[in-house]
C-alpha cells in the first residue's frame, strides 16, 4: 500500500462525506478507494469511519488522524516545492478579493510588475468593501483593513492605513473650517457605513492625551471608498477617509485637509487566506509579492505612528 495516497484518499472521503464523490474527485474507481481506506484501518488497527448506506462519518479515532494526515501531506507538498521553486514559475487562476480603494489605486497599477514576473499565472481580482466569504465563495486570498475576528483564517500583517480628514474648497467657502472634532456636529458630514452590517461607523480623533469619538449627522452615507472619495470631491460635506486615496487630491487642490493636530486611529491591514492543507505556491508568492509593495508604499508600510503637525513643526 501507497501510504501518502492512502492518506490522501482518506482525506478526500472525509472533505467529500462520500465514497463515489471522492472517487470521481479523485478519477479513481469506487472500489479502490474503498480498499485503500479499508487496507489503512487494517494497518493501524483503528476504525477511522463509520459507514452506513447513507452516509459517511468520521470516528473520533479518524478525526484526530485526519488533522494528521493533512499537516504530515502540507509539509511533503512544501518540501516539494522547495525544491522545485528555482525550476519550475507558479502558474494557474488565482482569485484574489481586495477594497476598492485599495485595487484602483495600489494594487491594479502595480499589477504589470507582479505579471512580468509570474505570467503563468491568470488572476480574477474582486475589488468590494464587503468581506467575502473566502471559502464559500472560491477566493484564494484577500487584502483586508481593520481587526480580524474570523478565526478559520490565517492573517499576515503587512501594514496600515492612516487617515485624513478634509473637505472640497466649495464646500469650505460655503460652511467654514472647523477648528475642533466636536465643532463637526454643525457641519455636514459624509458618513460611511459598514457593507456587511449596515451599521454607521463612527468617527475618532486623538490629540495628545486628549481623545474624541463622534457620531455625525450626515445626508447621505455610503459604502464604497471610491464612491466615498468622489462624494467629498462634489462638496457634499466634510469626509473621513484613508490618506493614500485623499493625498493626491489634497496636494492638487481639490481637496483641503481639516484638523490637521488631530490624529485618526490607524487600521492594520492584513493578507489572509482559508486553513486548508495547503497553500499553493501562486498563493504564496502574491502573499509576499502585496507585502513587498506595502513595505516600498510610504503611507501604507509598517511604522511607527507618525508625530502630529504640531510636533513636527516643533522639531523643525
Amino acid at each position: 500500500m501507497n501510504k501518502l495516497q492512502a492518506m490522501e484518499v482518506f482525506i478526500q472521503v472525509v472533505d467529500c462525506g462520500s465514497f463515489t464523490k471522492a472517487a470521481e474527485m479523485l478519477n479513481l474507481p469506487k472500489a479502490t478507494v474503498s480498499t485503500l481506506v479499508q487496507t489503512l484501518e487494517t494497518t493501524l488497527s483503528v476504525k477511522l469511519l463509520h459507514r452506513t448506506t447513507r452516509q459517511v462519518m468520521i470516528t473520533s479515532d479518524g478525526a484526530a488522524y485526519y488533522e494528521r494526515c493533512v499537516q504530515i501531506l502540507s509539509d511533503v507538498r512544501d518540501a516539494e516545492e522547495s525544491l522545485s521553486r528555482h525550476r519550475l514559475s507558479p502558474s494557474g487562476r488565482l482569485r484574489v478579493d481586495t477594497p476598492t480603494g485599495l485595487a484602483s489605486e495600489i494594487l491594479i497599477p502595480a499589477l504589470p510588475a507582479f505579471f512580468e514576473r509570474y505570467p503563468d499565472i491568470t488572476m480574477e481580482l474582486g475589488s468590494t468593501d464587503r468581506p467575502v466569504d473566502l471559502v464559500e465563495e472560491g477566493v484564494d486570498c484577500a487584502v483586508r483593513g481593520g481587526e480580524l475576528v474570523d478565526p478559520n483564517l490565517i492573517a499576515r500583517r503587512i501594514g496600515v492605513i492612516n487617515f485624513v480628514t478634509a473637505a472640497s474648497p466649495d464646500y469650505i467657502a460655503r460652511h467654514g473650517t472647523p477648528q475642533h472634532p466636536r465643532d463637526l456636529d454643525r457641519h455636514r458630514c459624509v458618513n460611511y457605513f459598514s457593507a456587511k452590517n449596515g451599521k454607521i461607523a463612527n468617527w475618532d480623533f486623538t490629540r495628545d492625551s486628549e481623545r474624541i469619538e463622534v457620531t455625525l449627522p450626515g445626508a447621505i452615507a455610503l459604502n464604497d471608498s471610491n464612491a466615498y472619495v468622489q462624494a467629498g470631491l462634489a462638496g457634499l460635506g466634510i469626509i473621513n477617509m484613508t490618506d493614500y486615496l485623499l493625498l493626491r487630491h489634497i496636494e492638487e487642490g481639490r481637496m483641503v485637509r481639516l484638523l490637521p493636530e488631530w490624529s485618526v486611529d490607524p487600521l492594520p491591514v492584513h493578507i489572509v487566506y482559508p486553513q486548508n492543507r495547503h497553500l499553493s505556491a501562486k498563493v504564496r508568492v502574491f502573499v509576499e509579492w502585496v507585502s513587498e509593495l506595502f513595505a516600498a508604499h510610504p503611507n501604507l508600510r509598517l511604522q511607527a505612528p507618525r508625530p502630529s503637525v504640531q510636533q513636527e513643526l516643533e522639531t523643525v
